[in-house]
């Protein structure tokens, strides 16, 4: 006979398992894999149908609900910043600053910079190009050949969009950590840079020396502003790139100063939502000027965001679901009783989890959702830090990215790697941030 906490695992396993072989296998959408493997745990687990329908439109609705507005608020940032030729200019004269030898340390402090309001995805996009052609001035020097020059600058641009996505809010994965967890988000954003920094380093230009030799790579994919405008001034750029952030810490630090309570603007400030909000009102006249109201640039705008939402929004949405069945059907319960029981590390237990759905579904964004939704019992029970719990799930939602992984076919198709030497590059990459990510998270435990 088998007893309930064991159904509950193999209904858990179950599930996820399905969404992957509909995803892998079947070239389904992550948005009805994930929602068929939701149903599949709840039913298993023994969760009359209309419990679990219930449950999968919760999940969807808070994900869709909170995270959601930031998915769309950066999106339309990146478009932005894409579009207006901002960014591209901004790195441009950042690597027209360094020598041959430095350009690596600049393109991971470029990719960190540019990373940290924009999609891993829209980053990528945006500095590629501009990565190749500092390559090609370096190919051939010092005996290097072409290819291993030019990938020992796509790997720390890689690197530093990596690890911004995983550990730094207001990106939606971290951001939706610190809600669910109750942790402080500008501790969060503190920590999560001084972790990212020395992590990219590593998975960076570091690995970059080891894994490149013997890559061959083909012609990548290219991609440049799609309208005719005069790019911005680099420092209005500098300015756009780094307001959110600028505006969440200056709102939190507004929270700790005594006798503010005039100041609740400054406060709402803090607010993820706002924050964006008002880096895109501000974004449109700074990078456009007057010409913020021709309807071709308006167009572009919103059809390369709303294109790009529409996919990212249904398939976190449908991972809330997974998430909200896992947590109703008793997950959260099990692994907390589990964690007191063994004496198993909320960090480490956190990391595993988020690494157990990222090989499952794919998407670090997901993995990040369903960890955190069953981890909020773990985090009250043990007295653990929630802002070092956010950043565990963080390293651990990037591990070994392959196959299932959307991620995977855009790095593929951009560095212009074969599908084996993607496994060695990009897939190793990943990996090395989120094992030196959880090892320096489990030394600030330490110290913190």
């Amino acid at each position: 006979m088998i007893g309930p906490d064991a159904r509950l695992v193999i209904a858990a396993l179950t599930g996820i398992l399905l969404a992957v072989v509909m995803i892998v296998r079947g070239r389904l959408h992550p948005f009805i894999g994930l929602l068929c493997g939701a149903f599949t745990v709840g039913l298993l687990a023994g969760l009359p149908l209309p419990e679990v329908a219930k449950a999968v439109q919760k999940g969807v609705g808070d994900i869709v609900g909170g995270t959601g507005l930031v998915v769309a608020l950066g999106l339309s940032l990146g478009a932005m910043l894409h579009l207006s030729g901002g960014a591209v200019s901004l790195a441009r004269s950042a690597l027209r600053l360094t020598g041959a030898r430095a350009a690596p340390w600049a393109t991971l402090g470029i990719a960190i910079v540019v990373g940290l309001p924009l999609f891993f995805e829209t980053g990528l996009v945006l500095l590629l190009p501009i990565v190749v052609a500092a390559a090609d001035e370096l190919a051939g020097r010092d005996g290097v050949d072409r290819d291993a020059a030019k990938l020992r600058l796509i790997m720390p641009a890689l690197a530093g969009l990596g690890v911004v996505h995983a550990l730094v809010p207001p990106h939606p994965g971290p951001l939706l950590a610190v809600e669910a967890l109750g942790a402080n988000l500008g501790l969060t954003m503190v920590y999560g840079i001084a972790i990212a920094i020395p992590t990219a380093i590593v998975a960076g230009p570091l690995l970059a020396m080891v894994v490149a030799r013997g890559v061959r790579l083909e012609p990548p994919v290219a991609s440049g502003p799609a309208i005719d405008v005069a790019p911005p001034p680099r420092l209005l750029s500098l300015l756009i790139v780094l307001m959110p952030v600028l505006l969440i810490a200056t709102g939190e630090i507004g929270q700790m100063v005594p006798g503010q309570k005039g100041a609740g603007w400054l406060v709402a400030a803090a607010n993820p939502v706002v924050a964006l909000l008002l880096t895109n009102l501000l974004a449109l006249p700074m990078l456009f000027g007057r010409r913020l109201r021709d309807v071709a640039i308006q167009d572009a705008v919103w059809r390369e965001t709303m294109g790009a939402a529409g996919a990212i929004l249904l398939a976190i949405g449908a991972g809330g679901a997974l998430k909200q069945v896992l947590v109703t059907a008793g997950l959260s319960d099990l692994l907390a009783r589990t964690v007191l029981m063994y004496a198993i590390s909320p960090l480490l237990l956190g990391w595993l989890v988020a690494v157990a759905i990222r090989l499952a579904a794919g998407s670090a964004t997901v993995a990040t959702i369903t960890a955190v939704g069953i981890m909020p019992g773990v985090v009250a029970g043990s007295g653990a830090s929630p802002e070092l719990v956010v950043l565990a799930i963080g390293a651990g939602s990037v591990f070994f990215s392959h196959v299932n992984d959307p991620g995977f076919w855009l790095v593929k198709s951009y560095v212009g790697t074969s599908t084996a030497d993607t496994f060695r590059t990009w897939s190793m990459l990943e990996t090395t941030i989120s094992v030196v990510g959880l090892a320096l998270v489990m030394v600030a435990s330490h110290v913190v």
